[in-house]
């Protein structure tokens, strides 16, 4: 199965949810909040900094729990927000 190259669309998309998942964690560390999401802190970081754009829903929802985001608003920051004010 070929996988189709991601759209710059998707790209800045994964790039304002590793945002807005950054900003939420806050000064929480990328292990503790790793852990309580059931991932590791390697998948963490690449979902923050945007390098795995289309992670996984149940991925993104455990990340939002852990740092306390209700998925509505997690959707409505990365829609709504430009890139360097995510949140």
């Amino acid at each position: 199965m070929v996988r189709v190259p991601l759209t710059e669309a998707e790209r800045e998309r994964g790039e304002r949810l590793g945002v807005v998942l950054r900003e939420a964690r806050g000064a929480r560390s990328m292990a503790e909040v790793a852990t309580r999401a059931g991932i590791s802190v390697e998948t963490l970081r690449k979902i923050e900094t945007g390098r795995i754009p289309t992670p996984a829903f149940f991925t993104v929802a455990a990340i939002a729990d852990a740092v306390d985001l209700p998925l509505d608003l997690l959707r409505r920051a990365v829609e709504a927000a430009p890139l360097e004010q995510a949140v």
